[in-house]
């Protein structure tokens, strides 16, 4: 056990006012970082979910071509990812509110490991689903001429605008869950 007191070398002993600042700070910074990347994956999740576009044709015939977010399975995998990570993103706010305010100081440590292991799950499989869009993404604006796969995006600009702005959302999202498993990792460190 650490006794409070001059510290020696000038290292900060565990009663030090400014340790206790900082690990505030981290805190708090934890506490933000999670609702922004909450947000990101919200909003994500609802404007690829959203995401429809009709192509009428007059000629003819009347032909109506559609193209929605399910029409591809990889648009479905993001928008479920997306929507798991948002939930435990959501639900781990309780625990970064508890770090804030210090309800349980006993746990203070395991709470930040399992915070730790669970964010860094999340970012796996969070990159697993906007890895898999962005592909698509890139082949829906570029097209692969050796595939003989023409790109969309000429005939479905609202439609590619949308499932690229999904994108970029979600690696808002991804650079916030980067930054929480810094700061929890520094905060663990610290403890």
């Amino acid at each position: 056990m650490m006794k409070s007191g001059p510290a020696e070398g000038g290292q900060l002993t565990q009663d030090d006012p400014r340790d206790h600042k900082a690990n505030w700070g981290i805190s708090i910074s934890d506490l933000v970082m999670r609702a922004f990347a909450a947000l990101g994956t919200l909003t994500s999740a609802v404007v690829m979910g959203t995401t429809d576009q009709t192509l009428q044709n007059v000629g003819q015939f009347f032909l109506f071509r559609r193209a929605r977010y399910n029409d591809l399975p990889t648009f479905t995998f993001f928008l479920t990812t997306n929507a798991i990570v948002c939930c435990y993103l959501t639900l781990s706010l309780g625990l970064s509110i508890s770090q804030v305010i210090r309800i349980i100081r006993s746990t203070v440590k395991i709470t930040r490991i399992i915070l730790v292991i669970l964010d860094t799950v999340m970012l796996a499989l969070f990159m697993a689903g906007a890895s898999a869009a962005t592909a698509i993404v890139y082949l829906a604006h570029k097209g692969n001429a050796k595939a003989n796969w023409l790109p969309i995006c000429q005939q479905y600009n609202s439609f590619c605008e949308r499932i690229s702005g999904s994108l970029v959302g979600s690696y808002f999202a991804t650079i916030a869950l980067v930054i929480l498993i810094t700061l929890s990792t520094i905060a663990i460190s610290r403890c």
